[in-house]
């Protein structure tokens, strides 16, 4: 993680129908190179404020700024296509193979077709998936490798920012682990500057270089893994009770 700003939310609001109000008065800013866990529990803003940041949701108020520049004033289609974006499920397109959804924004960017399809293999082999997976259809994949899948298609552009909406939720707690594991290397790697949603303070503490914790769509604290296990925080001490010593990961904080 470097001191550059990536992106700036500066007293931003969100509401639906002028009333009902999602985000209240966010500031928060995300840095080159790190991974910054959104945690909350369902209808805390976390994900409405990952969709304000693709620019799927507008301010009410306030300035959203990417890489410098505010989001309405950017062009929708170059500001999206710098954000890789990965939800759960992946959102495969179910008709498309392997390497078609894969290689889908660089066809887009009207890459050429040799270019593509090496970018294909170099990504299917980035996540560990097996070459010969390109020519198949995602119903013919497990669950893990479809959010490879996902993973990969995010990636295959090399969007300096990536946006992951809990990823590895619908997946088991096996396949999940192996998962995490595989993106903390990956970023180690990689270095992009990553928004991680997730409502488990497990994954958070495990993937966050810090971890932003919302509530009713305000921002309570935002500190690294290591400062929110000392906190004193009162909804900080009530995740940590929630989850109990067997629900923190081993030396959370020594190496972020």
């Amino acid at each position: 993680m470097t001191s550059t700003p990536v992106i700036e939310f500066s007293g931003v609001s969100y509401r639906v129908a002028d009333t009902r109000e999602l985000i209240h008065q966010l500031n928060l800013t995300i840095y080159r190179g790190e991974t910054l866990a959104l945690l909350g529990r369902s209808g805390s803003g976390k994900t409405t404020t990952l969709k304000l940041i693709n620019n799927l949701l507008i301010p009410t108020e306030g300035t959203l700024k990417v890489e410098g520049k505010a989001t309405k004033d950017w062009d929708v289609i170059r500001l999206r296509r710098m954000i890789g974006y990965v939800i759960q499920e992946t959102g495969l397109f179910p008709h498309f193979t392997v390497a078609r959804n894969i290689g889908l924004v660089p066809s887009i960017e009207k890459w050429s077709t040799g270019k593509i399809q090496t970018r294909v293999q170099e990504m299917l082999h980035l996540v560990g998936l097996d070459a010969q997976l390109a020519a198949r259809y995602p119903r013919e994949l497990s669950g893990g490798q479809r959010q490879r899948v996902g993973v990969a298609r995010a990636l295959a552009a090399d969007p300096p920012i990536l946006l992951m909406e809990e990823p590895f939720g619908a997946l088991d707690p096996v396949t999940r682990a192996e998962l995490q594991h595989e993106f903390i290397a990956l970023q180690q790697s990689l270095q992009k500057t990553v928004v991680f949603v997730t409502h488990d303070l497990r994954e958070a503490l495990l993937l966050g270089t810090r971890i932003a914790l919302m509530e009713e769509g305000k921002l309570i604290s935002v500190v690294t893994p290591k400062e929110f296990l000392q906190s004193n925080e009162p909804l900080v001490k009530q995740y940590i009770a929630a989850f109990g010593s067997a629900g923190v990961p081993p030396a959370i904080g020594v190496t972020k």
